[in-house]
């Protein structure tokens, strides 16, 4: 991907952030996925925010439900995911998928080529493979 292909995924990222249910933890998380193909010429993304629910386990990350809409939408291929996150509306350090996510990655994604982007902001970002966060990573091709 290019920077600017970055600059893009990161800010739909904190965009979705806006949208994130977090009353309890107070960490608002937004994701931009980034399928493997095009629709219509434009880049297809798929955003998310996290979802909290006071049973917690019923809470769901913004990564998973960027991929979760993407999923359901059909597609199974995709190449990228952005990552914003921070508390009380501040955008803070690089916020890192769990491993939960990570797994779900593993299930849709190449760990050798798909890239997690963890922002700041537009300028202040780390990408990483998926390998290099989920090293030894159990998905479908280990069937």
């Amino acid at each position: 991907m290019e920077m600017t292909d970055y600059r893009n995924l990161i800010k739909e990222a904190i965009r979705a952030r806006e949208n994130a249910y977090a009353p309890y933890s107070g960490f608002y998380v937004g994701a931009a996925l980034l399928a493997a193909y095009e629709q219509d010429g434009k880049p297809l993304i798929f955003t998310g925010c996290n979802i909290e629910n006071a049973a917690f386990t019923p809470t769901n990350c913004a990564e998973r439900t960027a991929f979760f809409k993407g999923i359901s939408e059909g597609v199974r291929a995709f190449r990228a995911i952005a990552i914003a996150g921070g508390r009380q509306g501040a955008l803070s350090d690089y916020t890192m998928p769990c491993g939960v996510c990570r797994q779900v990655m593993m299930e849709f994604c190449n760990p050798e080529t798909f890239e997690v982007i963890a922002a700041v902001s537009e300028d202040d970002y780390k990408v990483f493979k998926l390998k290099e966060l989920f090293p030894e990573g159990f998905g479908p091709d280990n069937l």
